[in-house]
C-alpha cells in the first residue's frame, strides 16, 4: 500500500520536471552562443563601418526584453537615430529610421520596402555588403538627421510670447508659397515646409540630384524648386523642378522628350516630360538618377 501511494507521487514529480521552461540563465547562454557565430561577427563588421563612417556616433542599446535576453537592440544616433541592428535565425537586420529618404543608388535596401519612412538591408549568411555604398548610406543618414535644432533667440524689442516667424502659406494642392530666391536656402525651405508624406520625397529627389549632378545650381521661381547649370553667359540653364499637387508631387523635366525612356507623363509643353509620385509609389532612384544625368548635359531654360 505504501509503495502504490509513493509511485504516483514520483511520477508527478517527474511531468513537472519535464514541463519546466528555460531560465533566465539558459536565454543567456543561448545569445552568448548567437554572438559567436556569423550573425554575431556579421553584426560586429557593419558596426566597425558605421563607427568609422562616423566617429562620433552614439552607440547605446534600447527595447531589453526578455525576447532578446534582455540584451538590448543596437542604435546608433547622431543628433536622432541612424539605424538599428537585430539578428534573427535567417538574417541580420539594419533598418534606417529614415532610409525612405535616403539615396540608394546601389539599391542595398531589400526589406521593410512598402513604407515612406524606414529602410532595412536583410544580410543572410556568407553574404557581403558593398563597404563603400553602406557608409554612404550613413553618412547621407547622418546628415539628414542635421544638427541638433536651435532656439531662435527673442529679439530684444520683441514682445514676450511673439512668435519670431509665420508659418509657411501652402497654395493650392497644399504647395508651399516661398518667395522667389537663388541657392541653397529658398529650395531647402521649400522642402522643410512641403506637407505630410511629401516632406521626405522632397528630401530624396533634392539628394539625389545633388548625387547625381554634384555641381547643380538651385533658386525657387514661382513657388517651384529649379536644379541648373550655370550656363555661358554666367546665367543657370534650369533642366528640372517639383512641385506639389494634392495627391501627388510633380517631377518636371523641361527637356523630357530628349530623355530615354522617356518620363512618364505627356506635358501641353512640347518638349516637357512628367513623372508623378504619389504617396504608395516606389520611387525607382536608378531610373531617376539616370534621367537627371540625361537632362542635365541637354541645353537648360532660361528663366
Amino acid at each position: 500500500m505504501t509503495e502504490n501511494m509513493a509511485k504516483p507521487k514520483a511520477n508527478r514529480t517527474s511531468r513537472t520536471s519535464g514541463a519546466r521552461k528555460p531560465t533566465t540563465k539558459a536565454k543567456k547562454t543561448a545569445s552568448a552562443r548567437t554572438k559567436g557565430d556569423w550573425r554575431g561577427q556579421t553584426l560586429a563588421r557593419m558596426r566597425a563601418l558605421i563607427l568609422e563612417a562616423e566617429p562620433e556616433m552614439i552607440e547605446e542599446r534600447k527595447w531589453r526584453k526578455p525576447s532578446n535576453a534582455m540584451a538590448g537592440v543596437p542604435v546608433w544616433s547622431h543628433h536622432g537615430i541612424v539605424c538599428t541592428g537585430e539578428t534573427y535565425k535567417q538574417v541580420v537586420k539594419l533598418t534606417f529610421a529614415k532610409g525612405a529618404s535616403l539615396p540608394d543608388p546601389s539599391r542595398l535596401f531589400n526589406s521593410s520596402l512598402e513604407g515612406n519612412t524606414r529602410r532595412a538591408i536583410d544580410i543572410h549568411e556568407g553574404e557581403q555588403v558593398d563597404t563603400g555604398a553602406f557608409q554612404a548610406l550613413v553618412k547621407a543618414a547622418v546628415a539628414q538627421n542635421g544638427p541638433p535644432a536651435k532656439k531662435a533667440k527673442p529679439s530684444a524689442n520683441a514682445k514676450p510670447g511673439a512668435r519670431t516667424a509665420k508659418p509657411v502659406k501652402l497654395l493650392s494642392g497644399g504647395n508651399p508659397q516661398i518667395a522667389k530666391g537663388d541657392g541653397e536656402a529658398p529650395v531647402q525651405a521649400y522642402i522643410a515646409a512641403m506637407p505630410g508624406w511629401k516632406r521626405d520625397i522632397g528630401k530624396r529627389l533634392d539628394a539625389l540630384i545633388v548625387r547625381t549632378v554634384p555641381d547643380v545650381r538651385k533658386a525657387v521661381k514661382w513657388n517651384t524648386p529649379f536644379y541648373g547649370l550655370e550656363g555661358p553667359e554666367g546665367k543657370p540653364a534650369w533642366f528640372l523642378g517639383f512641385h506639389c499637387i494634392t495627391k501627388y508631387i510633380k517631377v518636371a523635366f523641361f527637356r523630357g522628350t530628349s530623355l530615354r525612356p522617356l518620363p512618364p507623363v505627356e506635358s501641353k509643353q512640347k518638349e516637357v516630360r512628367y513623372l508623378h509620385i504619389y504617396e504608395d509609389d516606389q520611387l525607382d532612384e536608378a531610373q531617376f538618377a539616370a534621367w537627371v544625368q540625361q537632362a542635365s548635359q541637354l541645353p537648360g531654360e532660361r528663366m
